[in-house]
């Protein structure tokens, strides 16, 4: 059975604190001049208003095409000499809540099956995203996933506001979805063109790295729904990241 490429470019995140598990979260492999990275949210990793302070990550890994149900847990320590090993991005606004690690390829199980975006996957300067487009978040909300066969979901999005332009003076866009705490640091797609040249075995646009919910502080909760809305930093800060 034929398995969609989308689905293994994301991998579930999982926090320690040494053998003490904290949070699940998400992330997707990003793949740049035969060098591998793991992205997320920089939150996932450190994140002081919470007092959430992992010293390693596991990442789920499937190491059998024949048989998605057999994965590892990848083990991956998030200092070095008390120096945090991840990347993270500031811009005019601030930080950037986008962090990358690389991950030494020899590591990992020869047999690993996964799949990475590229910069090919970005979007250009003169592609145009209209407001309105229909996006995928794919991840692992409240860490629910395919247990048996360790696969993401995917929540449908579309585009919430201008595109290109940074919301409210921040690196990041809107979308329009339903989405939970484990969501942070998914891939946000767009279904490429056929005329684009994305690679065929990952035919998607990677548009953004989902964050965080966007809620307003005067809602009054008795009354008011959730906005539903979300904010997804750029995923051109990957170029950075990457360098």
């Amino acid at each position: 059975m034929m398995i969609e490429s989308l689905l293994l470019a994301a991998t579930r995140v999982l926090t320690f604190e040494q053998q003490r598990p904290l949070t699940n979260a998400s992330g997707f492999f990003f793949e740049r001049d035969g060098r591998l990275f793991l992205v997320t949210s920089r939150h996932v990793l450190v994140d002081e208003p919470s007092k959430h302070f992992p010293d390693r990550i596991e990442i789920e890994m499937h190491i059998e095409a024949a048989n998605m149900a057999r994965s590892i847990g990848f083990s991956i320590p998030l200092y070095l000499d008390g120096k945090g090993i991840w990347r993270q991005g500031l811009d005019t606004a601030g930080a950037i809540d986008v962090a990358v690690i690389e991950i030494e390829r020899a590591a990992l199980p020869e047999t690993a099956i996964y799949r990475a975006f590229t910069p090919h996957h970005l979007n250009g300067p003169l592609d145009q995203v209209l407001v309105g487009t229909s996006l995928l978040i794919v991840g692992f909300p409240l860490g629910f996933h395919d247990t048996l066969h360790h696969m993401p979901v995917v929540r449908h999005a579309v585009v919430a506001s201008s595109f290109g332009l940074r919301f409210q003076g921040q690196g990041y866009f809107l979308a329009d979805a339903r989405t939970h705490r484990g969501t942070s640091g998914a891939p946000v797609v767009m279904r490429a063109n056929e005329q684009e040249a994305t690679p065929s075995d990952l035919p998607w646009k990677l548009l953004g790295v989902h964050s965080a919910v966007i809620d307003i502080g005067t809602r009054d909760h008795h009354i008011d729904e959730a906005l539903g809305l979300n904010c997804a930093w750029y995923a051109d800060i990957l170029l950075t990241l990457t360098e």
